[in-house]
């Protein structure tokens, strides 16, 4: 048991660890600093009643760092079938990963269809229209939607465990016998491009569109997921694409079904190879153009024409998703070491100073080489430049000076127990295990990522921060009302 201090509190933990070692019990107990005997009396009353946070963790870092079994059977057309079962009585979560999305359009001038099937995937069948889609939905009381980034699309739907037949019949379905009009593909795309127009709005939108443009020249990372402005115009014009696409791309070994919560296997295995065994497998592969390497700092800005704060972004050239490679948790430490609530440089910007009203900064997971984005917005347009140099410094500072132990420990526990306690129903369990199958295929990638944490040091933050962070591997887009000087 440890005691701490925090201001007027202190925080009790205690730890108890199962028999066999497979789990920790932590509880965190809060009660107010003791300085009186009649305090003391109390102590008593604050540990039982006063808030008890328990978290099961794995016993040790060298357990894996996602607690639940998952099980997995591969039909013979290729459909991956993963399931967890996981405490959520009467309730599963069902997701469809399909691993495409911005990244493979690679033909020119076709870019936004990835997004585009993620609405059209709503339009029905000939067993199941629109309307009779949405209406088992409704008598299900089923809640569902979808997304689309820049290396996956995910379909998901929370519902009653007792539906699950009825969601694989109808899921199936809609991935093997999707069917529009011309009429029907016309208004979608015509709603596209409204949803376009909409995102034009929000200046972080634009300045993303702008320094992927500015980064990426060969690789399909240049644009968002929404596609080029010019593609999503003329999209009404390509229906015979369009079903090339779904032709290519949604066929069984591009697509998993993940379904966490009150679930057996056996079950879901049964239904999958009823409903999705006559799938037929496709035969499209496709090569990802390769980015040639940055060799000189890229910069460009944004007139707003309307009355907004200034924005700044900044874009580092950093590599792909690889759970083997120790500079990815690294690069996430960094993050943490420079954009967290508690850094110094954010409690100088944006408490003490208040110089900017957000920072926010850090790695994302992407299949291909991408960036470590940083993103702020400063209050007035002359200290644009100012903030930018603190960011600069704070960098320089991690290539000179290394973390202290202690400050690189609390971190890594952070993220680590962040990341278990994200765990916390069917919905965020069955997404987390998408998003890993999605990078690499693999759902324990999550676990063999986490144990390279426990062995990131100093001289990696320092070396990493050497090795990515230059001013030659930079994209800096700046967006204000006026001239930024």
């Amino acid at each position: 048991m440890a005691l701490a201090r925090f201001h007027s509190f202190f925080y009790i933990k205690s730890e108890w660890t199962f028999p066999d070692q497979s789990y920790r019990i932590l509880v965190f107990t809060s009660i107010p600093h003791i300085k009186t005997m009649e305090d003391t009396v109390l102590l008593r009353l604050f540990i039982i009643t006063l808030m008890a946070f328990i978290c099961i963790l794995p016993a040790s870092a060298n357990d894996a760092v996602f607690p639940f079994p998952v099980h997995k059977t591969v039909l013979d057309n290729g459909l991956t079938i993963v399931s967890i079962p996981f405490d959520s009585p009467g309730i599963i979560a069902y997701y469809t990963v399909v691993r495409t999305g911005s990244r493979n359009e690679v033909e020119e001038g076709l870019s936004g269809f990835a997004h585009f099937f993620e609405h059209m995937m709503f339009r029905g069948t000939e067993q199941y229209s629109t309307e009779e889609y949405n209406e088992v939905l409704k008598r299900l009381g089923a809640d569902h939607n979808a997304f689309t980034t820049d290396d996956w699309t995910g379909y998901h739907i929370v519902a009653s465990s007792d539906a699950l037949e009825k969601i694989v019949e109808i899921e199936s379905d809609r991935f093997q016998n999707l069917k529009y009009s011309v009429e029907d593909f016309k208004t979608e795309a015509g709603a596209i491009l409204g949803e376009y127009n909409m995102n034009a709005a929000n200046p972080l939108r634009q300045m993303f569109e702008r320094i992927r443009e500015m980064a990426f020249n060969e690789h399909t990372y240049g644009h968002t997921t929404l596609g080029y402005l010019e593609d999503i115009k003329d999209m009404p014009n390509q229906f015979d694409y369009s079903l090339t696409f779904f032709d290519r791309y949604y066929r069984p070994e591009y697509c998993t079904v993940v379904v966490a919560g009150d679930v057996k296997h056996e079950r879901l295995a049964e239904l999958a190879e009823e409903y999705y065994g006559d799938w037929e497998r496709g035969e499209w592969t496709v090569a990802i153009p390769v980015e040639s390497p940055q060799i000189e700092e890229l910069r460009s800005h944004i007139n707003w024409g309307s009355a907004t704060l200034p924005h700044l972004m900044i874009g580092y050239k950093v590599p792909a998703f690889d759970e083997t490679n120790i500079d990815i948790p690294a690069l996430n430490i960094i993050g943490q070491l420079l954009f967290a609530r508690n850094a110094p440089l954010y409690q100088e910007l944006v408490l003490e100073k208040q110089l900017v009203d957000f920072i926010s900064g850090g790695y994302a997971d992407r299949r291909d080489p991408y960036l470590f984005t940083i993103m702020s917005r400063i209050k007035n347009v002359d200290d644009v430049e100012l903030v930018e140099q603190k960011i600069f410094d704070a960098i320089e500072d991690l290539k000179t000076n290394p973390v202290s132990p202690d400050r690189l420990d609390e971190i890594k526990s952070y993220l680590r127990y962040s990341f278990a306690m994200s765990l916390n129903n069917a919905s965020s369990v069955a997404r987390t295990v998408s998003h890993y199958i999605q990078l690499t295929g693999d759902y324990n990638t999550m676990n063999t990522l986490y144990d390279l944490y426990d062995e990131v040091t100093p001289d990696d933050i320092r070396r990493v921060a050497q090795q990515y962070f230059t001013p030659e591997t930079r994209s800096v887009v700046t967006l204000a009302q006026e001239a930024i000087q």
